[in-house]
């Protein structure tokens, strides 16, 4: 495994305007062979880009090592060594595991310009990255926990 770039703002921002690495695999399915894949609230949050509510998973609170993988393709994407406490209500993370298995996305839904975060292997919807993190990249990956799997 490769050391992830040490992402930051601006570089989220660029990535989320330009465009992202190529990522390390490509998995493609129709809508309806990933509904026919997944349950029903993981097909919402990762399919058709829903979000559970706050504090709804026990995945907020859990801080044992190892790793999170993307609930649809189950590509690594997070190790929890960079998950910590943001008292948002969801799964956070400081970095990915890699620097290609994360993709950033414009978001200008809900009348604010945001960051969405996707699985860059599968296009699964993660949820959104934010510049208010802790030290080394300020930055914080807020995560629907149903799109995500501990292994």
């Amino acid at each position: 495994m490769s050391t992830p770039l040490l992402m930051n703002w601006k570089e989220v921002e660029n990535r989320a305007i330009k465009g992202n690495p190529k990522p390390p695999k490509r998995i493609e399915k129709s809508q309806e062979q990933w509904k026919a894949a997944l349950s029903d609230d993981i097909f919402a949050i990762t399919r058709l880009k829903g979000t559970e509510r706050p504090w709804s998973s026990e995945l907020c609170s859990k801080f044992e090592p190892g790793l999170y993988a993307c609930a649809c393709c189950q590509t690594q994407l997070f190790d929890a060594s960079e998950k910590f406490e943001s008292h948002s209500g969801w799964p956070s993370f400081t970095q990915p595991i890699e620097d290609n298995v994360v993709g950033y996305l414009a978001d200008s839904s809900h009348g604010m310009m945001r960051i969405e975060i996707v699985c860059n292997c599968c296009d699964a919807h993660l949820g959104h990255v934010f510049p208010d993190g802790p030290a080394p990249t300020g930055l914080r990956y807020c995560v629907n926990a149903l799109s995500l799997e501990k292994i």
